[in-house]
């Protein structure tokens, strides 16, 4: 199996880094499954002056802003399409500001990929459309755990 970890990165205060690297060590030794993790791969395929500028050619150059990013949504994309099994997902605060997760989630819904949905919010404020696209909804990281390792473990005995 292979996860991969949808979030807030570009509004996330520590690039979305913490919870996936918390995350990934657990599906890493639990369940040995691989991730795809955006925010440690966003830049490993870039230039060095895109890795360094591409942020800033958003507001001072989008002309060469734009390749960047498309190269990045490109990459994303075929991971999430063609190299992953399912979505762990958190949804919190940070990635309303973004659209990414949003356009992750319901490719996801569309190849019925199994998403499984962390809130770092009320379920209140999250819209129907992205619960909509969600195959498991949890309150926590520790719930999401538990269900996964219930399902290795019932899968293991059959």
């Amino acid at each position: 199996m292979k996860a991969y970890l949808a979030g807030a990165i570009e509004a996330a205060p520590d690039g979305g880094t913490g919870w996936r690297a918390e995350i990934t060590r657990f599906l890493n030794s639990q369940l040995n499954w691989d991730v795809f993790d955006p925010s440690l791969n966003e830049q490993d395929f870039l230039t060095d002056e895109e890795k360094s500028s591409f942020r800033e050619w958003k507001s001072t150059d989008i002309n060469r802003f734009m390749p960047v990013i498309k190269k990045i949504i490109d990459r994303d994309i075929h991971q999430l399409l063609h190299e992953c099994d399912a979505i762990i997902c958190l949804w919190d605060e940070h990635v309303v500001q973004g659209g990414g997760t949003h356009g992750e989630l319901t490719l996801a819904y569309n190849h019925q990929m199994p998403v499984y949905f962390v809130l770092g919010m009320p379920i209140e404020k999250v819209p129907s459309w992205i619960i909509g696209c969600t195959t498991e909804v949890f309150s926590e990281f520790e719930e999401l755990k538990q269900f996964l390792l219930l399902k290795q473990t019932e899968k293991n005995d059959e």
